[in-house]
């Protein structure tokens, strides 16, 4: 899989798309991520400017046509490509299963919005899927696209070492996951409290464990997120 990324702030992107998981996926060939700088493309060679005064006279600056298509035509004349993302506040709330639909593309382009968006018309031109990590507006697309980049190369199998670990995170099964323990078995807290892990997941019997675990979960999500079960 090939990730490209077009940014502005390229440098934003360069601790979280090469730590952990990510650093892992892309060193086992797993995965390509290649941050663009959009300037490179600009038409403005003393300023490398990307934006302009809106038409109508509304606040802010708004990234121009050109400097995106002329990137995004370069890349597209390369390779074919799946989907062309834009991360917008106004975009669909991105989730699990959007992630899991995403990994499983060969090539995606992620477009990171700054100042005020982007023409509209290389929306309705270029873009083929919006995407929001939520009801609230960020400086840029950087960290959007950090995330998304995250959610779905964790789920390309051979990313994680143990395939079941990302098969049983929160909302791959429409559930929030259920609590988890570790040793040691029984814990004093410095306040003298003493909590016990539950005998159930201390008995070996994997039967009554992964209904116990289930159990949990639809507690859990009933609790929390109980739109996830509608």
């Amino acid at each position: 899989m090939r990730i490209d990324i077009i940014t502005v702030l390229p440098e934003l992107l360069d601790s979280p798309l090469n730590q952990s998981i990510l650093k892992r996926a892309q060193a086992k060939g797993l995965v390509e991520i290649h941050v663009h700088n959009l300037r490179d493309w600009s038409t403005d060679e003393k300023r490398r400017s990307v934006d302009d005064y809106a038409f109508g006279g509304s606040a802010g600056m708004v990234m121009q046509c050109e400097p995106i298509d002329r990137c995004i035509s370069e890349l597209k004349s390369q390779r074919h490509y799946d989907e062309v993302i834009f991360v917008t506040p106004d975009g669909e709330t991105f989730n699990q299963h959007m992630a899991n639909d995403l990994s499983m593309c060969d090539n995606i382009i992620i477009l990171c919005g700054h100042y005020k968006g982007i023409d509209q018309r290389i929306r309705e031109h270029l873009i083929t899927k919006e995407i929001t990590i939520g009801d609230y507006v960020l400086t840029g697309g950087e960290l959007p696209a950090a995330i998304i980049t995250d959610a779905v190369v964790r789920v390309i199998p051979g990313a994680i070492g143990d395939e079941q670990s990302a098969l049983s995170d929160s909302f791959q099964d429409d559930l929030l996951a259920p609590p988890v323990y570790t040793r040691p078995s029984e814990y004093t807290f410095q306040d003298g409290t003493v909590s016990a892990v539950p005998e159930i997941l201390l008995s070996g019997h994997e039967r009554k464990i992964r209904e116990w675990e289930h159990d949990m979960a639809v507690q859990r999500t009933q609790e929390r997120r109980p739109d996830l079960l509608e």
